[in-house]
């Protein structure tokens, strides 16, 4: 169960509801997701991380399938539903296949084994990898 209510477009502030046109225009949906809604009980955290997500996640050096693919990972890595679901979901519109999910789930899963035998085993930094 939610901690907070989730405030819909028709009860929003107009600040809230500012925020929600940005991102209802920016990701072309007639509704935003239950994450900003949640949000839109503090406005101030809901208008910096909706303009922080759209300048991070942005077409740049990192193409935005690849951004949403290192999101998916984190993801995954964090144990965070919501944004699994969510930005699988957005990798899917742009065009990751059940073969790149695939395979992105064997690199996280290994990159996280290999993380924690690395930190049980408390193995030092090799010279070679210092600056």
């Amino acid at each position: 169960m939610p901690s907070y209510p989730l405030i819909a477009y028709d009860q929003a502030s107009p600040e809230v509801r500012a925020v929600f046109d940005d991102i209802m225009a920016t990701r072309k949906v007639d509704d935003v997701n239950d994450f900003w809604k949640a949000l839109a009980n503090h406005p101030p955290t809901l208008a910096r991380t909706w303009e922080s997500l759209k300048q991070v996640m942005a077409a740049g050096e990192l193409d935005p399938l690849t951004k949403e693919l290192i999101y998916i990972a984190v993801s995954v890595t964090n144990g965070c539903e919501y944004c699994i679901a969510s930005h699988t979901a957005a990798a899917k519109e742009k065009g990751m296949t059940a073969e790149q999910f695939g395979e992105l789930m064997s690199v996280v899963g290994m990159a996280n084994e290999t993380n924690r035998l690395a930190q049980g085993y408390q193995v030092e930094l090799d010279e070679r990898f210092r600056n």
